[in-house]
C-alpha cells in the first residue's frame, strides 16, 4: 500500500523528482571523488614534498566540495517542495473522499480515526517521502560507488566489505521485523487516545455534573498508558539500530587499519590509498546508516499508508447515478414506497415497508417512540443513506436517479442536532444561500424567531460562532439552523425534531411565522411533542420501524392506540380533546 500510495500520488511531480535524482547523483559522485583526490595529495604531494601539486589538488577538492554542497542544497529544496505538495494532495483527497461518504462509512471509521488518518498518518508518509528524496536517492549511489572506488584503491581488502555489509543488513532486518507490529498497534492506540480526548472535551459539562472527573482520568490514563507501552516497545528496538550500526562500523574500521597496516608495511598498499579506503568504507557504512534511518521510518509509514488507502479505497454506499436526471416535471412532491432499511450487520431492519406521501402545501408529521426509526426515515430523503428495499421519490423521480446537487437544492434539512459552523452568523446563513443579502438574512431570522437575540449581540450578523455553535444555547442553535434552511426557500422542508429545545410559546410563534413561508412547500416534521404536530394535515405514527397509524390528530386519537398512549403521556384528557 505504501508503494502504491507514493507511486500514484507522486505521478504529477515527475519533473521535480527527475531534478532531485540528477542533482543527488552528481552530488554523490562529487563526494565519492574527494577521497581519491586526498589519497593523491598524500601519496604524490606529501610524500614527495610537491607543494604545487598539493595546492592544485586542494583547489580542485575545494571546487568539487562547493559543487557538491550546491547540488545538495538545491536537491533538498526541490525535495521539500515535492514532499509538502504530496502531503497537501493526499490530505485534500482524503477530505474529498470523506465528504462523499454516507453516514454508514463515517460511522464505520469513526471521527477520531478519520482525523488521525488525515493528520498524523499523512504526516508520517510525507516525512518518509522527504527523507527518501534527501537520503534514499543518494544512499544506493553512494553504496555502489564507494564499493567500486574502494576496490579501485585496493582489491586485497575487499573481503572486509563482503563481510561487513551482509552482517549489518541482517542485523537491521531483524530489528525492523520486530518494529512493524508495534507501529501497527501504535496507530490504533493513537486513535483511541484521540477518541477519548474528543469525547471528554465535548462532554465536559456532563462529566462535571455527575462528578466523574476521576473516572474519566482513569479511562484516559489507561489509554495513555497503553499507547506509552507500545511506543516504548517500538522505541527499544528503534534505539538499538544506531548502536548496532556504529558497532559494526567501528569494528570494520579497526579491521581496515589492522589488515591495511600490514599491507602498507609489506609495500602492497600506499598510505594515501589506505586513508582513501577507510573513507570509502565509512561512506559505505554511512549509506547503510541512511538506509537504516529510512528503515526506521518505513514500518510506521507503511502502517499509515495502509490506513490512508483504506479510506481512499472505500467507496460510498450512496453512489451518484451513472446517467442522472437533471430535469424535473413535478415540484415539491415526496413519496416513500415500500421503504425498508437495515443497518449493516443488523439482525432486523430499522424500517419495514413504510409508505408515505406529501404534496406541496401539505404538512406531514412523523411521531413515535424513541428508536422507532423517525430520523432514519427522514435521512433517506437527502440520501444520507440509501434504502435497502423500496424507493424514495422526490418530484416524481427516485432519489438514486437524481443528480445529487439538484436533489439537495430542492431540500431544506434541519437536523436533529443543530450544528453551526465556525465563523459568523452571516456565514452560517450563507450556507443556505451563498449570495444572501442582509435583508434576506434578517427576514429569515425573523421567521425563525432569532432576530431579537441576534440584534442584541454587539456585532449582529457578524457575531462570531464557535465550533458547533457552542457559544449559543440549544434553542438559539435550533433557531439559527431553521433560519439557515428557511433562507434558501426550498421546495421540501425536513424538520428532524427541530423544535425540541424551544419553549412552547416560541415553538407556537415559530410555526405561525413559518406557515406563510411554507404555504406552497412540502413540510415533513419529525417530532416528539404532540403540541408541535397536532395541527398537521397528516400524522404518521411509527412503532418499531412500521407504520401503525395514519391520519389527523382527532382520527388517530380514535383509531390508533400507540398515538393515544403518546398523547396521554404528554397531555391531559381535556387538552387532548
Amino acid at each position: 500500500m505504501l508503494l502504491r500510495l507514493v507511486r500514484t500520488r507522486l505521478a504529477p511531480y515527475k519533473g521535480p523528482i527527475a531534478v532531485i535524482v540528477v542533482l543527488q547523483f552528481f552530488g554523490t559522485l562529487a563526494m565519492l571523488y574527494l577521497p581519491s583526490l586526498n589519497a593523491e595529495i598524500i601519496d604524490v604531494g606529501v610524500v614527495t614534498g610537491d607543494t604545487d601539486f598539493i595546492i592544485r589538488r586542494g583547489g580542485l577538492m575545494l571546487a568539487i566540495s562547493l559543487a557538491q554542497a550546491a547540488c545538495s542544497v538545491v536537491a533538498v529544496w526541490f525535495a521539500a517542495r515535492t514532499a509538502m505538495g504530496f502531503g497537501r494532495d493526499v490530505r485534500a483527497q482524503i477530505f474529498g473522499r470523506v465528504g462523499s461518504f454516507s453516514a454508514r462509512e463515517v460511522n464505520h471509521f469513526g471521527a477520531p480515526s478519520l482525523i488521525t488518518r488525515e493528520t498524523n498518518d499523512v504526516q508520517q508518509v510525507q516525512m518518509l517521502v522527504l527523507l527518501g528524496f534527501t537520503m534514499m536517492v543518494s544512499a544506493p549511489i553512494m553504496m555502489v560507488g564507494a564499493v567500486v572506488m574502494a576496490m579501485r584503491e585496493d582489491v586485497g581488502l575487499s573481503w572486509l566489505i563482503v563481510v561487513t555489509v551482509p552482517v549489518l543488513g541482517g542485523l537491521i532486518g531483524i530489528i525492523v521485523s520486530r518494529m512493524v507490529p508495534s507501529f501497527r498497534v501504535m496507530q490504533v492506540k493513537i486513535d483511541e487516545v484521540n477518541r477519548l480526548l474528543r469525547e471528554q472535551i465535548t462532554g465536559i459539562r456532563v462529566v462535571r455534573a455527575f462528578v466523574r472527573e476521576e473516572h474519566e482520568k482513569e479511562r484516559f490514563g489507561q489509554a495513555n498508558a497503553d499507547l506509552t507501552q507500545v511506543a516504548i516497545r517500538a522505541g527499544r528496538w528503534q534505539a538499538g539500530m544506531f548502536p548496532v550500526v556504529m558497532l559494526v562500523a567501528n569494528v570494520a574500521s579497526v579491521a581496515v587499519l589492522w589488515f591495511g597496516g600490514h599491507r602498507v608495511e609489506s609495500g602492497q598498499m600506499e598510505v594515501g590509498a589506505l586513508t582513501a579506503y577507510l573513507s570509502y568504507l565509512m561512506q559505505i557504512i554511512m549509506s547503510v546508516m541512511m538506509g537504516t534511518f529510512m528503515m526506521m521510518m518505513i514500518p510506521r509509514s507503511a502502517v499509515c499508508a495502509d490506513r490512508i488507502m483504506e479510506v481512499l479505497d472505500t467507496e460510498s454506499s450512496v453512489v451518484p447515478p451513472a446517467a442522472p436526471v437533471t430535469a424535473l416535471t413535478e415540484r415539491g412532491t415526496l413519496a416513500l414506497e415500500g421503504v425498508t432499511y437495515a443497518y449493516p450487520g443488523a439482525d432486523v431492519p430499522v424500517l419495514r415497508d413504510v409508505d408515505l406521501s406529501a404534496q406541496p402545501g401539505q404538512t406531514v408529521a412523523i411521531i413515535g417512540s424513541t428508536g422507532a426509526g423517525k430520523t432514519t426515515l427522514l435521512n433517506l430523503v437527502p440520501r444520507l443513506f440509501d434504502v435497502t428495499e423500496g424507493r424514495v421519490r422526490v418530484d416524481g423521480v427516485d432519489v438514486r436517479d437524481l443528480e445529487p446537487d439538484l436533489l439537495w437544492s430542492r431540500l431544506g434539512l434541519i437536523p436533529q442536532k443543530a450544528f453551526l459552523f465556525t465563523g459568523t452568523i452571516a456565514s452560517n446563513l450563507q450556507h443556505g444561500l451563498p449570495d444572501a443579502t442582509e435583508a434576506q438574512m434578517w427576514e429569515a431570522l425573523e421567521i425563525a424567531q432569532a432576530r431579537d437575540f441576534v440584534a442584541e449581540l454587539p456585532d449582529g450578523l457578524q457575531s462570531p460562532v464557535a465550533q458547533g455553535g457552542t457559544n449559543f444555547s440549544g434553542g438559539q442553535r435550533q433557531r439559527l439552523a431553521i433560519a439557515r434552511a428557511v433562507i434558501r426557500r426550498p421546495e421540501i422542508y425536513l424538520f428532524d425534531d427541530s423544535f425540541s429545545a424551544l419553549d412552547l410559546t416560541t415553538d407556537a410563534r415559530l410555526r405561525a411565522a413559518l406557515a406563510p413561508v411554507t404555504r406552497d412547500a412540502t413540510v415533513v416534521i419529525v417530532a416528539q411533542r404532540v403540541s408541535t404536530i397536532r395541527d398537521a394535515d397528516v400524522i404518521v405514527v411509527l412503532d418499531d420501524g412500521s407504520v401503525v397509524g395514519r391520519g389527523t390528530h382527532d382520527e388517530l386519537l380514535a383509531t390508533c392506540e400507540t398515538y393515544r398512549e403518546i398523547v396521554e403521556s404528554q397531555l391531559t384528557a381535556e387538552e387532548a380533546a
